[in-house]
């Protein structure tokens, strides 16, 4: 909660003064993201650009087309390179990415990290390697990854097992939320079983035939958590192909049109949407108050909503869909 008020409370000091300060043309953040093809990414993005537009600054887009650190790592050289006046960045891998983010800081130029972050994402506190990024702009990954946990024990009936379908360790948010997940079940589910988790290197081919051993393994398995986009595709697809559609639940992280749509189809039954536009518009705002001599929070939080048949339609839960 703190978080969010901190965050509100950026937000309408920066705006409040915006109109007086829309004239700073010669300001340019670059926005890095994990990837640049998908809707959470561009989702942000445009979130970033209406932040922009209203205090007359440049945000240039530029990263990878693979959630990678080893493509991440010269799209983040270019842009140092360019000698950008801030760069918010989402790091595609919280440790290999601490030395690419480290050449930035030692050029001048600040950080924020959204999305993802490095290290253990805690800043400015004089403790690791990769605490000199000055914020930390995200969803409570932890706090999602519970959500989902209730979610997925409602819809089951408090029991059975599940497995939890994510890409591979050491990424941050997806890390989270895969604790917050178990850590919720233990303390609060004790009757759902949570198996081993399944890596799928962000293929969803890969989900969908993992799905496949875990059924093999485990006839009775009422549930599929997947931390993100293609884990929880896969798993859907691999529910599908198995006939379990009526028998499997489904819970989703991430909310672009393709799993609203798999939610509309029945493929999948629920899924944890992010604020991704808060993010970005965030993270330009705080990013244009530290260049102007402003002291900023270490940590801005942004919210969630829960989409399922019941509200996929309706007009308020429309505008939490990613758009391409």
């Amino acid at each position: 909660m703190k978080k969010i008020i901190a965050s509100i409370a950026l937000a309408a000091a920066i705006g409040s003064g915006s109109a007086a300060l829309a004239q700073d043309e010669d300001i340019t953040i670059a926005l890095v993201p994990g990837l640049t093809t998908d809707a959470f990414y561009i989702t942000m993005n445009r979130g970033a650009q209406v932040a922009a537009e209203a205090l007359g600054i440049t945000v240039e887009f530029q990263g990878a087309e693979e959630f990678d650190p080893v493509l991440q790592t010269p799209v983040l050289d270019a842009v140092i390179a360019r000698g950008p006046d801030a760069i918010l960045v989402a790091p595609t891998d919280s440790t290999q990415m601490i030395e690419p983010l480290r050449r930035a800081s030692d050029a001048g130029i600040p950080i924020i990290t959204v999305d993802t972050f490095i290290d253990d994402g805690s800043y400015q506190d004089g403790s690791g390697d990769g605490d000199f990024p000055l914020a930390y702009i995200a969803s409570d990954n932890i706090g999602g990854g519970r959500m989902a946990a209730r979610a997925m024990a409602e819809a089951i009936g408090g029991e059975g097992a599940v497995y939890v379908s994510n890409l591979r360790p050491g990424i941050s948010t997806t890390d989270q939320r895969e604790e917050g997940f178990k850590a919720e079940m233990a303390e609060n589910f004790p009757d759902i079983q949570v198996l081993d988790t399944q890596y799928n290197e962000n293929d969803a081919s890969l989900a969908a035939s993992q799905f496949q051993a875990v059924l093999a393994r485990n006839p009775e398995v009422k549930g599929v958590f997947g931390a993100n986009l293609f884990s929880a595709l896969g798993a859907g697809n691999g529910v599908e192909s198995a006939g379990k559609s009526e028998d499997v639940t489904v819970i989703a992280f991430d909310a672009p049109g393709s799993i609203v749509n798999n939610i509309s189809s029945g493929l999948v039954d629920a899924a944890i949407a992010q604020h991704p536009a808060e993010i970005g518009y965030f993270g330009v705002m705080a990013a244009y108050a530290h260049l102007k001599g402003e002291s900023i929070p270490t940590t801005i939080g942004t919210g969630f909503t829960v989409i399922d048949a019941e509200n996929v339609d309706d007009e308020a839960t429309q505008k939490f869909i990613y758009s391409e």
